[in-house]
This record gives C-alpha cells, structure tokens and sequence, in this order.
C-alpha cells in the first residue's frame, strides 16, 4: 500500500466489527474525519474520501486461533505501517474478552511490537462505556450505555459466563501472562491523578524498568485526558505509536487534542428518523441483548428463532423458511427480529456446540454470523429497508463479510459504543442502508424500539 499523502492522525485495527464501529464513533464525534473499512484500504479507496484524518479495518481476529491471527495481522499492520499515521492501534473489547486459545492477545501485542518495535501502551478502560481499570484489575457495568450495577470482570454476571472466553481473572497482567510473556508495567490510578511532570516522570520510570507494555489504569475522562498526553509525548517522530486497548485510546487521544485545539468535537448531528419496519439480526448471546429481544417482542416486534441445529447440520431448508417468514412480515410493515439464542442459558447454545466440536475448522461465529449475512442479504433482495440493525461482535464481523459490505461511516450516534452508520456496499442489496452495529452488552432494555424510533440516548 502506497503511503498516504497527508498524514492520518490514527489508524485501527478493530478485532471484531461491532468493537470497529465503537472506534469510529469515538473518533468521529471527536471531529476526527473517519471511514471504516472490512480489509486494509487502497490508494484509490483513500483518495474517495478527500480530507480523512483516521481510518479503521473492521477485523475478525476475536474470534481467531493464534496461527491464523499470526497469518491475518502481520499483513495487516504491515498495511498500517506503510501508511505511515502517527497512531496504530489493535482494537479489543473493552471486556478484554481473549483466550490462549481464542482472540489471543497477547499474541496480537507479540506481532505488533514486532512490526512497530515501540513500546505498547495498553489502555483498557472506556470510562463513558462503563469500563474502568483500578490496579491493574477491571470492572464493567451490567449493559454498555445503561445504568447497570458495575461488577469486577471475573464475577460479571455476562463476562463470566462468555460461551468461548469467559472472564476468569480481573487482573489485566495476570490475564495477560496466561497468553504472553511480555513484560507488563502498571501506571496505576493514583500516579495517573498527578500533575502532567510527575506522570512524564513515572512513564520513564516504567520505560527504564524495561517494561514492553504498560497498562494504564483509568476511571474518568480527566485520567483518559492525561492518558492521551502521555501517549502523545512518547509517539516516534518518523513511525506510529501502536497501541493494544478499548476505544478508550481513541477517547484519549481525542480529548488531548481537543484540549490543545488540534481537532474540535463534533456535536451538531442530525436526527435520524423513524423508520418502519426495522429488521434486527442477532447472533449475540449476551443476556443484555436476550432482556432487549424479549422487550422488543412484547412491544409488537414479530420474533424469528433461528434453528441453530438444523444450520450445523447443513440443513437448507432452515434458512429458507426463515427468509421467507421475514419477507413476508416486513412486507406487512412488521418490526421483524432474527435470533441464534436468547441469553447464554439457552439451549440452542450448547446443542449447536457440540455439533460444531467435530469440525476444528469451522467456529460457531463463523457458521452462525455468516448464515445470519446471507440471511439478511436474501431479505433485502426482496425488500427495500432504510434500516438494519446486526448484534452480536464475534458473528457481526461474518455478517457484514456475507453482506457485501466494503466500509461503513457514521452518520449519527444512537447509544454509546454504537453509532448509527452508512453501508458502501457496491453490488449487494446492502448497498446505502443505514446499518446499527450493536455488541452483546451495548444498549437499555428498550433498545430496539429505540433504534427503530431513531432516538439518540
């Protein structure tokens, strides 16, 4: 890839789709000139967007096994690197939802450093997501863009009961020994609440203890604003920074830079409409999204439960009927949603798993979030819809693939973490549509109906 010709302020590498869009939107509301991509952008897709100041690639590395995420991010963050923004950085749930096995990254911080070979800050905390990190240990409220109780991650009623990575540990370098032997350093919440010399002083305290990443523990936008300039002073002059976090690195380096007037926040939006009929398709077994399905039924939303069994074993007669149920619902201006499970105790979870243990190829996100993209695709085929709205982070990254999309935009924010965005998806039905990413924990109870009201919380 050619080097871009003004250099971009940020450049990120999203492990998943619904966590790429919540990048974007921190990014976008900062004023920050943005376009999310599915693969690493060409010099012609670039110069189709004149005056971009950061772009992103919306990937799937969440839900990969260490080899393959060796085999997809290498090239990817050669990509990076070769355009030269002064920032990069590997974008992960804020959950910090990883395995040895899965999503593993202290292997994507391993393959990073050797791309960069610079020190890697790692920011976990998303303050305005309910994410916060005191000690090294991180706390999540109950429901991203709620008022959730907030619980240490390991006894998150969610997190801790994830079906492929669940929360066992809260300690964010303990988390992390179990998949790397990087050296990890704590700037811990009280040295981040000290004067700006004191926290340039304990940074190089940390940098001379030889220390190949360093955790930032946070709690409010004040500490992320601190972050920010940190991460800001130590970025090389002639190559990217990169960094490993939530989009809490987006926020704080758009808070600095906000704050010594290189940007200015975008507040004027517009207000989206109310559209009717909404389709939402959910691959997300989080009990948050199963409490927004049940709400959005009781509330005349027509409910569509897929036979994740019959889809394991190759039965295609499933998705044809599905399809067509759809079809004719939304046809009738019917408010139509499409699941794979209903919170993590719903039996279609464990049947479907078990079928899919005999295939080492084949991952239930991939299976589930692809059939779920060709499900919807063969729906806007028939039937012209302003708004779609995909939950669910490991299948949405397969969804969007199935879709045909190529790069989204925001164009308004809905719920934080979850913008409101345009599809460019050239030759796919998809192609225009008003597209709403949602990951498993993000929204109220009423968030469908939301969404479909085109109400901004």
């Amino acid at each position: 890839m050619s080097v871009a010709s003004k250099r971009l302020l940020l450049a990120f590498y999203g492990d998943d789709f619904t966590g790429s869009t919540d990048a974007l939107e921190f990014l976008s509301k900062a004023g920050i000139k943005t376009m999310l991509f599915i693969s690493a952008p060409s010099k012609t897709q670039l110069q189709q967007y004149p005056d971009l100041q950061a772009i992103g690639i919306a990937g799937m590395s969440r839900t990969m096994h260490p080899q393959a995420m060796q085999e997809t991010l290498q090239p990817a963050f050669e990509a990076l690197k070769a355009i030269n923004p002064e920032h990069v950085h590997y974008k992960v749930c804020s959950t910090f939802d990883s395995s040895p096995e899965r999503g593993n990254i202290g292997r994507a911080i391993e393959i990073g450093k050797a791309v960069f070979k610079t020190l890697v800050p790692l920011v976990v905390a998303a303050p305005a997501l309910g994410r916060y990190c005191t000690f090294g240990n991180l706390y999540a409220r109950m429901g991203i863009g709620s008022q959730g109780q907030i619980y240490r991650l390991d006894r998150h009623p969610s997190m801790s009961k994830h079906p492929t990575t669940p929360a066992t540990e809260s300690d964010l370098r303990l988390h992390l020994a179990k998949q790397s032997r990087v050296k990890t350093g704590l700037f811990d919440i009280l040295d981040i609440a000290k004067e700006s010399n004191q926290r340039k002083e304990k940074l190089q305290a940390l940098i001379a203890e030889e220390n190949e990443v360093i955790l930032f523990d946070a709690i409010d936008a004040t500490h992320m604003e601190s972050i920010g300039e940190l991460l800001v002073d130590i970025a090389p002059q002639d190559c990217p920074l990169f960094s490993v976090g939530s989009s809490g690195i987006e926020m704080a380096l758009g808070l600095h830079w906000n704050k010594v007037g290189r940007i200015k926040n975008k507040e004027n939006w517009p207000q989206p409409s109310a559209v009717k009929p909404l389709l939402v398709v959910s691959g997300s077994c989080s009990p948050v999204t199963a409490q927004q399905i049940n709400m959005a039924v009781a509330h005349g939303f027509e409910e569509i439960a897929l036979d994740t069994v019959a889809i394991a074993k190759h039965q295609d007669k499933e998705v044809k009927d599905v399809i067509a149920k759809a079809i004719a619902l939304l046809k009738a201006e019917k408010n139509v949603v499409i699941h794979t499970s209903k919170g993590p105790d719903d039996d279609r979870l464990a049947t479907t798993g078990q079928i899919l243990k005999q295939d080492e190829q084949l991952t239930s996100a991939a299976l589930l979030g692809t059939t779920l993209g060709n499900i919807t695709r063969a729906i806007l085929q028939e039937v012209k819809l302003q708004r779609l709205l995909l939950a669910g982070g490991d299948t949405s990254s397969y969804a969007a693939r199935a879709l045909g999309i190529e790069a989204v935009e925001m164009i308004a924010p809905m719920s934080p973490g979850a913008p409101l965005c345009k599809a460019y998806a050239p030759n796919s039905p998809a192609n225009g549509i008003e597209i709403n990413f949602k990951g498993g924990q993000v929204g109220a109870p009423n968030y469908f109906e939301q969404i479909q009201s085109g109400k901004i919380s």
